[in-house]
């Protein structure tokens, strides 16, 4: 009662009204499963076209009610279970082949033809073909038992239908090494068998045989030939052995169909007709097969007019089953790409004549229509299916697998598969492949890893796609064993994985600190590794103190070919420097680079890895090594040298180096930058500024950072009036002043009224420069407060604009200076900075909040706390 109630809900009911809304995403836009191998990607249906706007309120189903019903309706494909039937099953299932013929001896099974065909075929409808043989070799082995003609016949077209013709050939093999007795009808036999496994031109040899020794087939051994003969396309033959059935009086219904479908083959369609309108005007009865084959013809040379034509002819003489020849006519034009006539055609002919197609021609629509997407019409008829009683097959239900992992309800797609066992279901590669994928895009990577090796069980291995997916998501969710598993399957069943994954999961490795693990999968690589491996390996061990390691793949990558970068040379140095006899490895990496290049380039390395490891002397040694192998220092040389001392502190040293550099005319602006940075940012102002001062005098014009560097340093003194200065000859160089010179005299004169007197003294005493901009001097009054004058954002925006351009950096500072007066255009402002393209950052966030908290204004300070914490920021005086 439970399943009608349900049943009866279903059809009630558009599925997607169960669906919520929010799911919508998951209608994925992958490879649509199609019983052709090569499935064509189309685009799913646009969510709203199968979300209803507004579902009814008054029942809904749950995934769960549907789940349940269609593992009902799957239920319905079982047989009832034969105790005995299914006690052989169990047993065949045990792993071992003497547990098994130690456990069916046990049974004193009463062996007989029927009780072996009974097996296989209880096996064979499990898609259990190692079961099969397993109880087929186990049989002939017993005493009292040998296998029959139909034994033998019934296991070649099992295998057969496996794919599995090559086992047939060795079965006939080992079948003629033995000694049968002749009841067994042996040539026969063997003729079925090369026929079935599609030798025909070996079953032609053993007829002769036959033929020779006085023997016949039966009518049942020459179709089977006469079939083979058509399906190899050994069209003489056939005329011989047809002309030999026809003399016998063995030609029947099936060798008719057989005469129909080799006339089609040779496109022979008229002939074809011919030969069916004789066989109407004889009275015979068509079986339906034989019109079949000529319909399918005539839609394969897009013949289709005619072809309905011939349907309806051939109906009307009521001779022929309407059922199969609808069923050919709904196959052939799904197949010829006319889907929606096939469609309405099945319709009009279920609404008019009550017509139920056989479950192989709606696995056809049901496939078709997945491939398009047309997911509710995919369910229409899976319902219809349902309702009308026919029971679904494998291929069905590995649809309806599909048809729930298309919809996103990947949910109900791992339900239905956890139950296979209960159904007796074998999944296909299609099923298998869209499960793995919805669940990897579901976020359910732990559960599609086991999908896959479930398959792998059943000896099916995932397509490049569905690798690629799955490993994808199992280096993201860094599930390191499973990826490494995963690697180990394809590579046990010689699939070589690009290159491409074994990367990722090198990265994964290093991610989770398992670099040597990394190490040895790339070690393991035969191609040449992407340059992104090596960099990410030789971080990840740099991280771990394996400067040793690092230094090693440093080697093999600028073997490899690839181009090595300076950061990363410099880790490497560094870290080696840190390690037991640093000089030794420092020294022997420099040597082994060498001789994959020796450049001027490879020695820089080295003495700005030893710079920036504080050891300048080694640097030192290696500029001098360059020269004594005689590679001449170019100016990066130099650079690098005198950087290695100012890093390290050696501020006399620098000096000594410079001069004498300067002294053999080499001196260029670049190393005096370098000097004059590194000075400042070693606190050593005055003697940076000097160097400035010389630089000009030389008629160079030092770099924008010299001048920011110095200016900020000089602020940070309280020497305002230098600093000033210094912008001035900035402006005077023709160097506009910058945002960073600029914020940095705007944040002082929020700390001290210095600045403005410094800015008014210089106003009245240089000439040029920024100290003669009236709007430089209404700013620094304005912000330090010398200046008490009513403005608005936008008067202040345009005098900032006139002194240098704004950043995120002045907003905040003017987002600071005008939350100490009024919240109100605080807020305004910070709309505006929104409005001007900039991102507010942390800074922004905590101005707003303490400005609201220093005016009492708790409540909103805590909102604008909240929506700091929700951008991921956080206070910074917590």
């Amino acid at each position: 009662m439970m399943v009608l109630t349900l049943k009866q809900r279903l059809r009630s009911k558009s599925l997607f009204s169960i669906l919520n809304p929010c799911t919508s995403h998951a209608l994925y836009t992958c490879p649509s499963p199609s019983p052709s191998p090569s499935p064509s990607p189309s685009p799913a249906p646009a969510p709203s076209s199968l979300f209803p706007s507004a579902p009814s309120r008054s029942f809904l189903l749950t995934k769960n009610d549907v789940g349940s019903t269609f593992k009902t309706w799957f239920a319905t494909r079982l047989l009832p279970i034969d105790p005995l039937l299914h006690r052989i099953y169990e047993i065949l299932a045990l792993p071992g082949d003497d547990d098994v013929s130690g456990a069916l001896t046990a049974l004193c099974l009463p062996l007989s033809e029927l009780l072996v065909l009974r097996v296989l075929r209880h096996a064979e409808a499990r898609r259990d073909i190692l079961s099969c043989l397993k109880f087929f070799d186990w049989a002939g082995r017993q005493p009292n038992f040998q296998h029959t003609r139909a034994t033998f016949i019934a296991i070649f077209h099992i295998l057969a239908r496996a794919d599995l013709k090559p086992l047939v050939l060795d079965f006939i093999e080992s079948l003629r090494r033995r000694v049968f007795h002749h009841r067994l009808r042996f040539y026969d036999i063997l003729v079925v068998g090369y026929a079935i496994a599609g030798k025909p031109q070996n079953a032609l040899q053993v007829f002769a045989r036959m033929r020779f020794l006085g023997l016949d087939l039966d009518p049942f051994c020459y179709n089977v030939l006469l079939d083979s003969l058509v399906d190899r396309s050994y069209f003489n033959a056939f005329d011989i052995i047809l002309r030999q059935i026809r003399s016998r009086g063995f030609d029947n219904h099936v060798t008719n169909a057989i005469v129909v479908k080799h006339l089609c083959k040779e496109r022979r369609l008229e002939e074809a007709e011919t030969f069916l309108n004789a066989l109407i005007c004889r009275g015979e009865e068509l079986k339906g097969p034989e019109v079949g084959f000529l319909v399918a013809a005539l839609c394969d040379s897009f013949m289709f007019e005619r072809a309905i034509q011939l349907v309806k002819q051939f109906g009307s003489f009521g001779l022929v089953p309407l059922d199969h020849a609808y069923g050919v006519w709904i196959k052939c034009l799904v197949q010829g790409g006319r889907l929606d006539e096939a469609l309405e055609f099945f319709s009009h002919k279920k609404d008019s004549e009550g017509y139920l197609p056989a479950t192989a021609r709606y696995n056809v629509l049901i496939w078709r229509l997945l491939r398009e997407n047309r997911l509710q019409e995919v369910y229409d008829l899976l319902v219809d299916m349902n309702e009308s009683c026919i029971p679904p097959d494998a291929v069905t239900i590995n649809a309806v697998l599909c048809f729930f992992c298309k919809v996103g309800m990947a949910d109900v797609a791992l339900e239905l598969y956890r139950s296979r066992s209960e159904f007796g279901l074998s999944l296909n590669h299609l099923a298998y492949k869209y499960l793995i994928l919805t669940l990897c895009w579901d976020g359910g990577v732990k559960e599609a890893y086991s999908v896959l090796r479930s398959s792998v069980a059943q000896s099916y291995f995932p397509d490049q796609q569905t690798l690629h997916t799955l490993a994808n998501a199992l280096c993201r969710e860094h599930r390191i064993d499973e990826m490494k598993e995963l690697m180990c399957l394809a590579v046990g069943r010689n699939i070589v994985p690009p290159t491409s994954l074994y990367e990722k999961f090198i990265s994964a490795l290093c991610q989770t600190g398992r670099v040597e693990d990394g190490y040895l999968i790339h070690g393991e690589l035969k191609s040449v590794a992407a340059r992104s491996s090596y960099v990410k390996m030789i971080k990840g061990f740099i991280k771990s103190g394996r400067g040793d390691i690092a230094a090693r793949l440093l080697v093999d990558m600028k073997g490899k070919g690839h181009e090595l970068k300076r950061p990363l040379c410099r880790a490497v140095i560094v870290r080696l420097l840190e390690m037991v006899n640093p000089r030794g490895r420092f020294f022997n990496l420099l040597d082994l680079l060498i001789r994959c290049q020796h450049s001027c380039q490879i020695y820089n390395f080295f003495i700005d890895g030893a710079g920036h490891a504080m050891k300048p002397d080694l640097a030192r040694e290696v500029f001098e090594l360059m020269q004594r192998n005689d590679i001449k220092p170019n100016l990066s040389s130099r650079t690098l040298m005198l950087q290695g001392y100012l890093i390290s502190g050696r501020i006399s040293d620098a000096l000594i180096f410079f001069n004498e550099v300067r002294h053999q005319g080499l001196a260029t602006k670049r190393l005096y930058v370098a000097l004059i940075t590194g000075l400042c940012k070693s606190n050593k102002v005055d003697i940076s500024r000097e160097y400035f001062f010389s630089m000009i005098r030389l008629g160079l014009n030092p770099s924008m950072e010299c001048y920011e560097l110095l200016v900020q340093k000089l602020c940070s003194l309280q020497r305002y009036r230098e600093a000033i200065q210094i912008a001035n000859v900035s402006e005077k160089m023709g160097r506009p002043i910058s945002s960073f010179i600029g914020n940095v005299f705007l944040y002082h004169s929020l700390i001290s009224p210095e600045l403005y007197n410094s800015c008014f003294y210089l106003r009245g005493v240089e000439e040029g420069g920024i100290s003669s901009n009236p709007a430089f001097s209404l700013i620094i009054g304005l912000f330090s407060g010398c200046l008490r004058v009513s403005y608005n954002i936008a008067d202040m925006e345009r005098l900032i604009e006139k002194c240098f351009p704004l950043n995120l950096f002045t907003y905040n500072l003017l987002l600071k200076q005008v939350a100490k007066i009024d919240m109100g255009k605080a807020r305004l402002l910070f709309a505006r900075i929104c409005q001007r393209g900039y991102e507010p950052n942390g800074w922004t966030y905590d101005i707003m909040v303490h400005g609201f908290s220093n005016h009492g204004r708790k409540d909103e300070a805590m909102r604008w706390l909240e929506e700091m914490f929700r951008k991921g920021f956080y206070d910074r005086k917590q």
